[in-house]
Formats: structure tokens, C-alpha cells, sequence
């Protein structure tokens, strides 16, 4: 066959692209009925304006490709300059900054503490879960940037001198004199590798010089963003183990010592950088009294631990969203995905699950805030509840992200979907701020020490009284649980403290669900969720219940 003779058939189209969903992109993620529900329901309505311009940002295809470029691109460690001088920097790439400047711009650091509105804090977490959504790496120092402040309260001279910079909403990187930056962000050095929870084997010193300033010796094992201007940290001193807040750059200009190591090769989470700093000499400064510095400390580790419930219920959406929109685009055997039953069972499963985790995370960020402003009530409530949304929120999320990765099948599980770094950051919110077993334990400590707090629990899950037999029947197993663990022995109490977590989280979500959800999604919740019979991977929903009021809930169901 010569160039010029005429083919009787057309060549084949073997790269035509058919029966995949298109891009993701150019929605707006803060489009969520739940989200938005729990956000009007918890005293901040007056900030959906502002979501949704958030959410609009979030969705975009310039920020999914600045979230993929963060995270490809990782954070390198530069110990020296080219002359030998210790510089202990960490460059990132430019799209984790513009993340940064974004957070922090929009109020999800520290400025809820300077924000005299009721609901700021509920703000704030629906602003922090919608813009993590592209993104959740970034977060780890806007989380403790908003924690560091009841902490640094304790010590009033130096929490006059930083939290107005803290509060603000400038984005300002580099190592320079604090004091003299437009905006500052904080971290905290708890762990060593010999102690890991068990801060009180500490062997980090602290000695008190004649200026007032302390001096600290040792080496810590998993200290995050290490390019903050400020942490406290943990440390040995005299009176026992106090905070202590360490500066990277003196006030004077000076850099402090703060040698970092090594940065972490981590699972997930490439995004932000986590060190291993060592402190020679480090000038440092006392932050409550000596020998308090867990008690101290613990009031950042407590909003730090609200925040890992808001960005594991934010990875569950987020998988969510892109299971949904996948399916919904997707054909099989002649029938789009969405409609096959077996399918459609799974995702109105994760869309149950995600719903249960985001109404109790509004919860707990609507108890903060009232908290904050005076309310005894809730306050005692958050001692217990937050430990137990912590426990099973962050435990859920590897379980869901993975269902969600499976409805997309092989294309889910390459890289290019972005449903690999959602599996990969799932596992970090149950690990940081204590794992499973130290939010059981915690729970068993404030069953046996503080009995507002198991009121204050009780009479949230009694709210719904009467209103779903299913739900009154296993809060009774549940009451049952909490007195057999308040008679048993110490030993015997941890071991089944974890099976007591989960009764109280799953009777305490759906009390919520009964009172604030459509009827439909309290009834899947309590029939899938609260009875023995039950399954126990996601898609094993029972028959006879309303699917379609499930689906139309997801932040892709909203747009039809």
C-alpha cells in the first residue's frame, strides 16, 4: 500500500477518553448542607458569606494544584549556609506558602481569639475543614497557632507581648526578631524518643539564668513545623516538668539554638515538616509555674485535639466527594454506578458516616466557643466529649477514606486522583495528640475524677429522650458501661475502655443526628449504627431504609 492509496476503513481511535468523570474542580467545597447546617445551628451564620468564598477558593483547580505541588515538592532541611554557619532552615515549595497565606488570611490561626463575636470559633473550624479539604498538611501549624493561646494565657507578661501577633491575620515567613514581624505562628515540643506520651520521662533540662530567662538542654523527637517563631516546649526544671516558650530568634535579632537533626520521612503529611530539634544553651522563658507543665500545656493539647476531629471529619468528606462524583459520572454494566445497589448502599454508608463526624465536630466547636465565654455547662461537657470524638472521628477516617478510595477502583488508587494522599494522611489525626489509647484512658480519668463532666455528657445524650427507641436502648447499655467502669478494677477497666469509647461516641452522635438531622439519616444512623445486629463494613447498610435522603446530602448530591 502506497501513501496515496485510499484505506477502506478508518484507523482506530484507541486514546478516545469515554465513561470517565470529569475534573473535580471549580465548585465550591463549603456547598455542604451539613456543613452549613451545623455552622447556623452552632451561632455562626453570620460567617457563611465568608465560607463560601473560602469554599470556592478550595475547590478550585489552582488550589488542588498548589495542594499536589506541596506535597510532591517537600520540604527540605538546610542545616548550613555556604560559609558553615548553623542556619537550621527548612524551604518549602512557593504553593505551601500561598496555602499558608490563605489560612491565615482567612482567620483559621490564632485571630478567633481576637474576634469578640459569639460563634467565632465555630467560624473558624467550618473556615479550618473547608480549606483543608485540598489540602491537610498546611493545617498542622495553623492547629497549633490556635492552640498555643489559652496555653500562653497562663502567663500574662509574655501573652501580652505575642498573641496580638499571634491573632493576626499576616502571613509572615522567615526567622527574624519576633516582636518586630506582622504576624507569628507557634508549635510545641512535647515528645522524646525515650518518653514518647510519657512526657514525664523527660530528660530535656532547664536551667534558670540570672536575666529571668531559662536555659534548655536536649533533644526532641517530633516537633512540627520547625520553621514557627515560637513553641513550648516541655522541659525538667528544678520545681519538675514546666512549659517553657522558646523562641527561634531572640528578641534581639540572634538566632537561638534550635539544631535541627533531621526532618522526619513520613507516611503522609510530606507537606509540612516535622524535626528532631536539639536544644544546647536554647534561651527559653517560664510559662506557668514550675512543676505545672502539663497542666499547663494541656489547654493547647485540648484545641489541638478539637482540631484533629475537624480535619479527620474534613478527610472524610473530602473522600466522600470524590467517591460521590465519581459514581455518579461512572457506568457499568449499562447503569451509572450511583444507581447500582450494591454501590449505592456504599456511599450512602460513607455520606451516613461523614454527616455523624462533621455534626460532632460543630458540636465540640460549638461547645469551644461557648466555653470561652463563660459557660460551665459546656466546658464540663468538652472534658469528656472531645476525648471521645477524638477517639472514634480520627479512628473512622482510614476506614472511610479507604471505602472511598475502592468506589473509584484501579483509578482511585493511582496517584493522579489524589485519593492516595488522602489514604496516606488518614492514619496521622488518630496518632498526634494522643492516640486511641490515650483518649480511652483520658476518658477513664475524667469518669473517675470529674463527675460534672459525666453529667454534662449525660444530659447532651438525654436531649434526645424519647425521640428514637433504638437510641434510648443502647444509651442505656451504655449508662450500664459507665457503672460497671466506675466499680471495676483499674486493670479491668482499661481493658474494655476502648469498647466504652465507642458506646459513648456512637450514642452521642446519634443523639445529635435525632435532634439536628432530616429523619431519614437519624433513622440509617440508629439502624445501622446502634443496634447488635449490624455490619461491619461500610455498604452493609439494612434494608427499607430512605437511601435518596442520604445521597442528597453529600456536597455533591447538593448540585444534583
Amino acid at each position: 500500500m502506497t501513501a496515496d492509496t485510499p484505506r477502506s476503513e478508518p484507523l482506530a481511535r484507541t486514546h478516545e477518553v469515554t465513561n470517565q468523570p470529569p475534573p473535580l474542580a471549580g465548585h465550591d467545597v463549603a456547598a455542604d448542607p451539613v456543613l452549613l447546617e451545623g455552622l447556623h445551628r452552632e451561632g455562626a451564620g453570620w460567617y457563611e458569606e465568608d465560607l463560601h468564598r473560602v469554599g470556592r477558593l478550595a475547590g478550585s483547580e489552582e488550589v488542588q494544584h498548589w495542594a499536589d505541588q506541596a506535597n510532591r515538592q517537600e520540604p527540605e532541611l538546610r542545616t548550613h549556609d555556604r560559609y558553615g554557619h548553623r542556619v537550621d532552615e527548612v524551604e518549602f515549595h512557593p504553593a505551601y506558602h500561598r496555602l499558608m497565606d490563605v489560612a491565615v488570611r482567612e482567620g483559621l490561626a490564632g485571630a478567633p481569639w481576637a474576634d469578640a463575636r459569639p460563634g467565632a470559633h465555630v467560624a473558624r473550624a467550618a473556615g479550618f475543614m473547608t480549606w483543608s479539604t485540598p489540602e491537610s498538611g498546611h493545617g498542622c501549624p495553623i492547629s497549633m497557632t490556635y492552640a498555643v493561646i489559652p496555653a500562653l494565657r497562663t502567663q500574662p507578661e509574655l501573652a501580652a507581648q505575642y498573641e496580638p501577633l499571634l491573632t493576626s491575620r499576616v502571613y509572615d515567613p522567615g526567622l527574624s526578631a519576633p516582636l518586630g514581624k506582622r504576624g507569628l505562628l507557634a508549635g510545641m515540643g512535647m515528645t522524646e524518643k525515650q518518653g514518647g506520651t510519657d512526657v514525664r520521662a523527660n530528660t530535656t533540662t532547664a536551667a534558670p539564668s540570672a536575666d529571668g530567662s531559662w536555659r534548655l538542654r536536649g533533644h526532641k523527637w517530633f516537633t512540627s513545623a520547625p520553621m514557627n517563631d515560637l513553641f513550648l516546649v516541655l522541659a525538667q526544671a528544678p520545681g519538675g516538668l514546666s512549659c517553657f516558650l522558646v523562641p527561634r530568634v531572640l528578641p534581639e535579632g540572634s538566632r537561638n539554638t534550635f539544631r535541627i537533626q533531621r526532618l522526619k520521612d513520613k507516611l503522609g503529611n510530606r507537606s509540612n515538616a516535622s524535626s528532631e530539634p536539639e536544644f544546647d544553651d536554647t534561651v527559653a522563658w517560664l510559662v506557668g509555674p514550675q512543676g505545672q507543665g502539663v497542666r499547663t500545656i494541656i489547654g493547647m493539647v485540648a484545641a489541638t485535639r478539637l482540631d484533629c476531629v475537624l480535619g479527620s471529619a474534613s478527610g472524610i468528606r473530602a473522600a466522600l466527594a470524590q467517591a460521590d462524583h465519581h459514581v455518579r459520572h461512572r457506568s457499568v454494566f449499562g447503569a451509572k454506578l450511583i444507581d447500582q445497589p450494591l454501590m449505592r448502599n456504599v456511599v450512602a454508608d460513607l455520606a451516613l458516616e461523614s454527616e455523624a463526624a462533621t455534626t460532632l465536630a460543630l458540636r465540640l466547636a460549638g461547645a469551644t466557643d461557648r466555653a470561652q465565654r463563660g459557660d460551665a455547662q459546656e466546658r464540663a461537657f468538652l472534658r469528656l466529649a472531645t476525648a471521645v470524638g477524638k477517639y472514634w472521628v480520627c479512628k473512622r477516617q482510614p476506614a472511610a477514606v479507604a471505602e472511598a478510595l475502592e468506589c473509584l477502583g484501579g483509578n482511585g488508587y493511582d496517584e493522579a486522583s489524589g485519593m492516595p494522599r488522602l489514604y496516606r494522611d488518614a492514619p496521622l489525626n488518630g496518632i498526634w495528640e494522643g492516640s486511641g489509647n490515650v483518649q480511652a484512658l483520658d476518658v477513664l480519668r475524667a469518669l473517675a475524677r470529674e463527675p460534672e463532666a459525666v453529667h454534662a455528657f449525660a444530659a447532651e445524650i438525654e436531649a434526645a429522650k424519647g425521640a428514637d427507641a433504638r437510641l434510648d436502648a443502647a444509651w442505656e447499655q451504655a449508662r450500664a458501661q459507665l457503672t460497671a467502669a466506675a466499680a471495676a478494677a483499674p486493670g479491668d477497666v482499661q481493658f474494655g475502655a476502648r469498647r466504652l469509647v465507642e458506646s459513648l461516641a456512637l450514642v452521642l452522635q446519634g443523639s445529635l443526628l435525632v435532634r439536628h438531622a432530616p429523619h431519614a439519616v437519624s433513622d440509617a444512623f440508629s439502624a445501622s449504627r446502634l443496634t447488635p445486629d449490624r455490619g461491619l463494613a461500610f455498604g452493609t447498610l439494612p434494608d427499607g431504609l430512605a437511601l435518596d435522603g442520604l445521597l442528597a446530602r453529600t456536597p455533591v448530591g447538593l448540585r444534583g
